[in-house]
């Protein structure tokens, strides 16, 4: 019975193989198709319902763009810690500048001038400094767009040598983007965020947020500068990824 993964147990179901017999289901394309959209489908459900995340401990951080508090939540699958940024009161939770950041060592830490991440969470925390209400949620894992820093490494590699941030990813058998924001929605609703404007260019990351029970009442466009070695990056997620930058969309809904 060690074949009665989640997989087989779905599979079983749909095509009838009683969870009784000797050998595993017989899976044609169809039915891997069915079950691979169920076990996500269920994944997220669990997400959405279920709490994943913990709050930890929480402190005063006064920064160099203003003065926050700071959350850490602790995820109860694989011990992550993560970050949430708050300044202000959240009240009614009703239309808060949110931006949810997924962690970049290169960019955040180090300066890399090969992404925007790291300018993109600066200009986050001035405007919510300036909005005088609002928060920063930052995700650990999502390292390279959830391939880990060594894989990044790699593709950077590849990047120098003509590849783009998305065919990189590929030639390395990578998805070129993974991310699950199911931490980030519920350490938004335990900050008691309801609705919010969602700092951010990728329309995707708002479908997703949405799909765990928040509602995004606005995108706002975070555009940072454009340089030499950022150019092709930008151009790419706008060209493969569907990323906006233009004001003009400003206070459209996706």
């Amino acid at each position: 019975m060690d074949f009665l993964t989640p997989v087989y147990l779905l599979a079983a179901l749909l095509i009838g193989t009683t969870l009784q017999s000797s050998s595993p289901p017989i899976l044609n394309e169809a039915t891997i198709f069915s079950v691979g959209f169920l076990v996500i489908a269920l994944s997220l459900y669990k997400k959405k319902i279920n709490k994943i995340v913990k709050r930890v401990s929480s402190a005063r951080l006064p920064t160099a763009c203003g003065s926050f508090v700071v959350y850490c939540y602790k995820s109860m699958s694989d011990g992550l810690e993560h970050v949430a940024i708050v300044k202000g009161e959240i009240g009614k939770g009703k239309n808060v500048l949110v931006r949810v950041h997924s962690e970049c060592l290169t960019g955040d830490i180090f300066g890399s001038a090969r992404c925007d991440c790291g300018n993109q969470l600066e200009l986050a925390m001035k405007l919510i400094e300036e909005a005088g209400r609002g928060v920063v949620v930052y995700l650990r894992g999502h390292e390279g767009r959830g391939i880990g820093l060594g894989h990044k490494l790699r593709a950077y590699n590849l990047q120098d040598n003509g590849r783009d941030t998305v065919q990189a990813n590929e030639d390395l058998g990578l998805p070129v983007d993974s991310r699950d924001y199911g931490i980030g929605a519920q350490i938004l609703k335990d900050l008691g965020v309801k609705t919010m404007k969602l700092m951010t260019n990728n329309p995707i990351k708002c479908i997703k947020l949405k799909g765990y029970g928040l509602e995004v009442s606005e995108r706002v466009p975070i555009v940072t500068p454009i340089t030499k070695d950022n150019k092709r990056y930008l151009e790419t997620k706008e060209a493969k990824m569907g990323h906006l930058y233009s004001l003009g969309t400003q206070n459209a809904i996706y």
